[in-house]
This record gives structure tokens, C-alpha cells and sequence, in this order.
């Protein structure tokens, strides 16, 4: 998602199969026994960085080549590492084995989206709505997906449909909140943010937008407390600088300038 719209093991890379690489299906393998995955090792997967994602589901995928929760997360790992043609196969697999399937849908959503693909991220959005219409995500990723295909009068009904679904969501807030600032609605948009930083599981990247509203506008000082919670002193200085050198910006010009922590 953005951003929206959100992580150990390098060992297991050694899982990693060269159909992956490949791009091809994974129903090619040869199954072997199968792995049960655990509440426990979701939690723990979760942590790991995304490389070590995609070896630990691929050989969950190796053992059961339909487990559709597997495909589901080696996509959105895929997707973390900018391998988009890979994880739209992976989440495809997942659709035409369950087409209904809402988190596979959501995916598939997520996954265009990062790839500026925000048309063809509509569609599975709508469908992911229709089958789940109480679950903000939904229409939260068709706003963005509308975003990108310029219907903005059409994305900010989406948005505000996606945080009356879910009023205390950093992330639907968050949402709203950009589309505000990227609108010419700062005071807006910074209401937004600043609740959004104040509820509980606010995320770095929440603090972030924060910090970037704040720093385009001149309020260093607000931006750079913000900045300093979450990035190495390297990086602060790097986005201070931009903040400075930029009377003016969009503030979906963020993960153009914004310097990993």
C-alpha cells in the first residue's frame, strides 16, 4: 500500500527453489511432506525481512502446492522486494484455486498498486468489498487504486467509507490523511495524521507522514522530533535537507526521498 497502504533468518535462503527464480508454477515441484504452519511461525515470519519470507513459503508451497495462505504471503514478500510480475503470478495461483478468497483478493490489490498499476488494482479491490463489506482494507486500497487512476472525487468517498469502517485505524487515517495533504488540504491533514500518531499500533511510516507533512510546510523543528523517533541520524539530516530545498511539494513524493532507517 503506500505505502497504503505498512520486518531476520538469511538462513533461510538455502530454501529458496530455482522455480521461484524461474517464475515458474509451483505445482512443477515435487511435493514432499507437508509443513504445518503454526501460529507461532506466522508470528515469527513475520518478523523476518522479506527475502527470508519467500524461502520460508516457498517451501511451504513446495509440500502443498494449493495452500492458499502460502501464496497469499510469498506475494505480499515478493512484493516487498519490488518482484511484482512474481507476486502477481503467486497471488494469481491463489485466485484460481479459491476466486473468492477476500486476502487474496486484497493482495492482488496491494500488489498493483505498488506497481503503479492503480487501474487494474480496481477490480479485485471492488470484489474484496463486495465479499467483505465491513472490512475497511478494502475500500481503503480502492481509494488508492481510484487515486492512481485520477477519479478523486471517487477515492475520497473511498477513503472516508474505509475510516467510518475503522475510526481509530492509524492506516485508514493515514490514507485520508495524504489524500487530504496531496489535495491542498494541509489543516485537514495534519488533524488526521495527528490522531493517527496518537492510537495505539501507530507505525513508524504513520510518524513519517507525519514528520513530512510538518517538514514541507517549515515546522523543522515539529518534523525533525518526529524524524528522529524512528530514523538513524544519517537519514534525518538527508530528509531535514529535502525539507529545506522544498518550498513546495507532493507528498506522495515521500518514498522517492525518503531514506530507509
Amino acid at each position: 500500500m503506500r505505502p497504503l497502504l505498512i520486518l531476520v533468518g538469511i538462513a533461510a535462503l538455502a530454501w529458496v527453489a530455482p522455480a521461484l527464480a524461474a517464475g515458474k508454477p509451483h505445482d512443477d515441484k515435487a511435493p514432499t511432506a507437508p509443513v504445518a504452519v503454526t501460529a507461532r511461525d506466522r508470528a515469527e515470519v513475520a518478523r523476518m525481512d522479506p527475502l527470508a519470507q519467500v524461502a520460508f513459503w516457498d517451501k511451504v508451497l513446495a509440500a502443498d502446492p494449493r495452500n492458499v495462505e502460502a501464496q497469499v504471503k510469498l506475494a505480499g514478500a515478493l512484493r516487498a522486494l519490488g518482484r511484482y510480475d512474481e507476486a502477481d503470478a503467486a497471488v494469481g495461483q491463489a485466485l484460481v484455486i479459491e476466486p473468492d478468497n477476500v486476502e487474496a483478493l486484497l493482495e492482488e490489490a496491494r500488489e498493483r498498486i505498488a506497481a503503479g498499476h492503480g487501474f487494474a488494482a480496481i477490480e479485485p479491490a471492488q470484489q474484496a468489498e463486495r465479499l467483505a463489506p465491513h472490512d475497511w482494507r478494502a475500500p481503503s486500497l480502492l481509494a488508492i487504486a481510484l487515486e492512481q487512476d485520477q477519479r478523486d472525487d471517487e477515492a475520497l468517498a473511498a477513503h472516508r467509507l474505509a475510516l467510518s469502517l475503522a475510526p481509530d485505524n492509524p492506516a485508514a487515517l493515514t490514507n485520508l490523511g495524504m489524500f487530504e495533504a496531496a489535495h491542498g488540504q494541509p489543516a485537514d491533514a495534519e488533524a488526521l495524521l495527528r490522531k493517527a500518531v496518537s492510537e495505539p499500533g501507530a507505525t513508524a511510516q504513520v510518524r513519517q507522514d507525519l514528520a513530512l507533512l510538518l517538514g514541507l510546510q517549515g515546522r523543522l523543528a515539529e518534523a525533525e522530533a518526529l524524524e528522529r523517533q524512528d530514523l538513524p541520524p544519517a537519514a534525518v539530516e538527508n530528509n531535514l535537507a529535502y525539507f529545506r530545498a522544498a518550498a513546495h511539494g507532493d507528498p506522495r513524493t515521500w518514498a522517492s526521498v525518503q531514506t530507509s532507517p
